[in-house]
């Protein structure tokens, strides 16, 4: 996809604060340091459009980026390990659910996974929670760079076998492979 223009469109910290829906969106969603943020950087081919850290639990809010005046990329909060208070992982559990659930613009989820582990136990927990409520899924296996050639096909094989039915992309934002193909299919969730 060509990118002409990509910024940054509006952030939530709560519910209430949440934009009108006025285009398709697609959300990012995954574990805290999974490498979300990056993953859209290297879609809209910026450096530092959204915000990275090497910090788990940096993303508090759900930021909205708005491409080419006609999509919205949602980085949403990461789940599992970040070093917040409760009250802050309650307040984003509220917000995602209700993002996740009731957003009418809302066209597909990209599940965000380290392709360099085997699914963990929160990764699965959304995986079938997205399912349950029948959004669109796309499974994007970063990290890709940092695995072997023979790491790197055990590593597709095993997230295959476990999100089963749904597209499983491998991608590097370092290097920017796969790029293309995970636009591929966002473009078709969007416009779906």
């Amino acid at each position: 996809m060509k990118i002409k223009s990509a910024v940054f469109a509006h952030c939530a910290g709560f519910k209430e604060q949440l934009p009108p829906e006025t285009a398709p969106e697609i959300a990012f969603a995954g574990r805290s340091n999974v490498g979300k943020s990056s993953l859209i950087n290297c879609l809209v081919q910026r450096k530092a459009l959204a915000r990275t850290s090497g910090q788990p639990g940096k993303t508090q809010t759900v930021n909205f980026y708005l491409v080419n005046d006609a999509l919205y990329l949602v980085d949403l909060p990461g789940y599992g390990y970040a070093r917040v208070p409760q009250a802050v992982r309650n307040r984003w559990k509220s917000l995602l659910e209700g993002y996740l659930s009731r957003r009418g613009s809302l066209k597909g989820v990209v599940l965000v996974v380290d392709s360099r582990h085997p699914p963990m136990a929160s990764d699965v927990q959304m995986f079938q929670w997205l399912l349950h409520y029948r959004k669109p899924v796309l499974v994007v296996a970063t990290k890709t760079d940092k695995l072997s050639r023979r790491e790197y096909n055990a590593a597709l094989q095993r997230l295959e076998q476990a999100y089963a039915g749904v597209p499983v992309l491998p991608c590097s934002a370092l290097r920017g492979s796969g790029r293309d193909a995970v636009w591929k299919h966002i473009w078709e969730l969007a416009t779906s």
